[in-house]
This record gives C-alpha cells, sequence and structure tokens, in this order.
C-alpha cells in the first residue's frame, strides 16, 4: 500500500488546512519558488513621499518582522549574511514560510540541529514550498527506493544535496539506472547508498565505469567491484582512481585482477596509509595481499609486521 505523508505525518502539527498530496503535481523544471517581489513602483512626485505616521508604522513593523527572521537563522545556527547573499529572496519571505521548512524536515525525524546545517548548506531551501518540492522527494524515497521511514533520516543526513534535487529529472532516472546496473534485491540502494541518487548518469557514474573498464575489467566485473564497494561510483577519477592504480601497478609491481577481488583499495588514503603500509613491508621483505595490508587496523598491522619479523630471525637460527 502507497503511503502518503500527509497523512502518516499528521501527529506533528499539522497546518490547519491540509493540502491532499496526491492532488499535487509537481513540475520539476520549475525552479524552487520563490517570494514575490514588489513590481517596479511608478515615478513619484516628492509631495506624496511625505511619511505620515501610519507609514512610520508599517516600516517598522517592517523592521521587527526582518529582525525575528534574523534571531530564527540564528537559532538554527545559520549564518544570515551568507543565506540572504545567496538567497536573496530570503528578505520578502515570511517567517511563516520559513518554519514550514523546519516542520517538514522535523517531521521526517531529522533533529533541529541537523535541520540547521542542512539550510546552512542550501539556503534556497528556505524559500522552498515543502508541498511541492519536499515532500515529493520523500514520498519518492518512501515509496520507489523503498527506504524504511526511520532510515530516511539517516538518508538525508548523509546527503542534503538529494533535497534539492529533481524527483523527474535527477533522482528517477538516476535511480533506474542503477537498478538496471544490479542495485536490487540484497544489493538494493539503502539510506547508505542513497548518496548515488544525486549523480549524474552521464556526466559522473558513466566515465567513472569506462574508466574501469579501460583498466582491462569486463562489464560483469565492474558491476560486482561496484556492488561490494558503491563508494566506487563516488570517487574522482583525478584524485584517486588515476594515482591509486599508477602506484599500485608502478610501486606495487601489483596485478589488475587483485583489484578485482578487493575493489575496496581505493577507499583507503594513498598518502596515509597505503604508502606508508606498502614502504614498510618493502623495508623489510615482507608482502601481504591487498586485504591483509590494508582492512587491519594500524595496531594489528604493527603487531603483524613485528610478528613476520621474529618468525624470520626464528626460521635464520634453525
Amino acid at each position: 500500500m502507497s503511503l502518503q505523508l500527509p497523512e502518516m505525518l499528521t501527529w506533528i502539527n499539522p497546518p490547519k488546512t491540509l493540502i491532499p498530496f496526491s492532488s499535487i503535481t509537481p513540475n520539476p523544471s520549475s525552479p524552487i519558488p520563490i517570494c514575490s517581489i514588489s513590481p517596479k513602483p511608478t515615478k513619484t512626485s516628492l509631495k506624496s513621499l511625505q511619511l505620515s505616521p501610519q507609514h512610520t508604522l508599517t516600516s517598522t513593523d517592517c523592521g521587527l518582522k526582518f529582525r525575528e527572521k534574523i534571531l530564527y537563522l540564528q537559532e538554527l545556527n545559520i549564518n544570515p549574511s551568507k543565506v540572504l547573499q545567496l538567497n536573496p529572496h530570503l528578505r520578502s519571505a515570511t517567517l511563516d514560510s520559513i518554519r514550514s521548512v523546519e516542520i517538514c524536515l522535523f517531521s521526517m525525524g531529522i533533529e533541529r540541529s541537523a535541520i540547521g546545517r542542512i539550510l546552512d548548506m542550501h539556503p534556497q531551501l528556505l524559500t522552498s514550498d515543502p508541498y511541492i518540492h519536499l515532500y515529493p522527494i520523500f514520498d519518492f524515497l518512501l515509496n520507489d527506493v523503498v527506504i524504511p521511514f526511520h532510515d530516511i533520516r539517516k538518508s538525508i543526513i548523509r546527503c542534503p544535496r538529494i533535497l534539492v534535487c529533481s524527483v523527474e529529472d535527477q533522482l528517477k532516472p538516476t535511480f533506474e539506472f542503477l537498478k538496471e546496473f544490479g542495485f536490487v534485491g540484497q544489493n538494493r540502494i539503502t539510506c547508505q547508498t542513497t548518496v548515488l541518487l544525486v549523480s549524474s548518469v552521464e556526466l559522473t557514474l558513466n566515465p567513472k565505469i569506462d574508466y574501469m573498464l579501460s583498466l582491462g575489467f569486463e562489464l560483469d566485473d565492474v558491476a560486482n567491484m561496484v556492488l561490494r564497494s558503491p563508494g566506487l561510483l563516488t570517487f574522482s577519477i583525478e584524485k584517486n582512481f588515476r594515482p591509486k592504480v599508477e602506484y599500485f601497478l608502478k610501486e606495487m609491481n601489483g596485478d589488475i585482477g587483485e583489484l578485482k577481488r578487493f575493489p575496496q583499495y581505493f577507499s583507503f588514503s594513498l598518502e596515509r596509509k597505503i604508502k606508508p603500509r606498502h614502504r614498510l613491508l618493502v623495508e623489510h621483505g615482507f608482502s601481504l595481499s591487498l586485504s591483509e595490508m590494508l582492512k587491519v587496523s594500524d595496531g594489528e598491522f604493527n603487531a603483524r609486521l613485528i610478528e613476520m619479523r621474529l618468525r624470520l630471525v626464528d626460521d635464520k637460527q634453525m
């Protein structure tokens, strides 16, 4: 049975008039709605610019309302100067409309401290309409991707960018591509891999797959590597893949087949872990498989190295 978010969330201070979620047909191509800007004023004579007490009161009220918005943003640990610069339409937005975004995110289990970080990172969300732009994303995650409700929070915190993606133009096409690639059944997308949904198929995913194919792997090999280590699709070719492959082949004299067996190699730091451990092994004349060299902690690696050195001494004394 398909879940309907507004019905499920009635326990969280719902608006007085609840718009049926099923009746909303968002236009993914339209930008996030912003508060309307007053039309350009017509030319006015100087005499008409005399301020009356009523005008003064209105100006004061506007100043107080703006101050309330600033204080609200500060309560969320949001930098008002930064978000106003990045989203100037925030100046004309009402405080209630801004609060509705927080209420929407809170209703999905996201705590206030995390909401502040998300809105500070993506200030365009502050002037979004939850029913047009946020609830459809949650509906997609719940009913299409089938992320359990209690894991929605983890998905968003791991990848806040998903909240500013179009369901129709971005999330659904990438989701279909990933399913065809093998992210189904026990390998289905979870709260830990929803970050893949924000990647462009043409600009991000295909180039990385093509690079791995260029190393000599078959498509089935690449698919198995990615399913075992989904982070491969998030790594940079120039900053991650290429330097690590070059070091593995040239300095470690590695067999490319070992990368197929241990694709997690690419998730370890080249400078902080791979190079130092490899050099220690070379220094003492030892060798280990990639998994034996990298999967253990620093303490376990050093203990294993000492054990290998002691064993070598014992062998020489026999």
